[in-house]
């Protein structure tokens, strides 16, 4: 039976936010959260949206970060997005290994899309973290 790897991502991509320097200095760890709409609590980091695609022998998953600062212009958005981007990042090290998450090993973890908007009422910049992961089940 397969299982959808898109959790296990999420998880994973939690664990390295919340241990990087660099995204702690603006977002308390306790603000990277997997929960609907505009947050409540801001600074903050909304994880969860994801797609997986089934492929014959692995599969593609992708998960959606979101970022939320509160000021009026982006350049505090586009300094959380680079603190995201370096975090999840694999230095020469990992490159070589394979990530091994819940039930999965992730073959190649990638920042595929960085993106930053405006919030319409000026109160809010926002930025977007498109993240990809090749994954193969593990045998249990």
């Amino acid at each position: 039976m397969r299982h959808d790897p898109s959790l296990a991502l999420q998880k994973a991509i939690r664990a390295r936010l919340v241990a990087s320097a660099d995204v702690l200095a603006l977002i308390p760890a306790e603000n990277v959260l997997d929960t609907n709409g505009r947050p409540e609590r801001v600074p903050s980091i909304l994880i969860g949206e994801g797609q997986t695609v089934f492929r014959r022998f692995n599969s593609m998953s992708y998960a959606t970060i979101h970022g939320w600062i509160q000021e009026p212009g982006l350049v505090q958005a586009k300094r959380l997005g680079s603190a995201i981007v370096g975090a999840l990042a694999f230095d020469a090290e990992i490159e070589r290994a394979v990530l091994r998450l819940d039930g999965f090993d992730c073959h190649d973890l990638a920042v595929t899309n960085l993106q930053y908007m405006r919030d319409p009422h000026a109160s809010y910049s926002h930025c977007i973290v498109t993240v990809t992961g090749i994954m193969k089940e593990r045998a249990s």
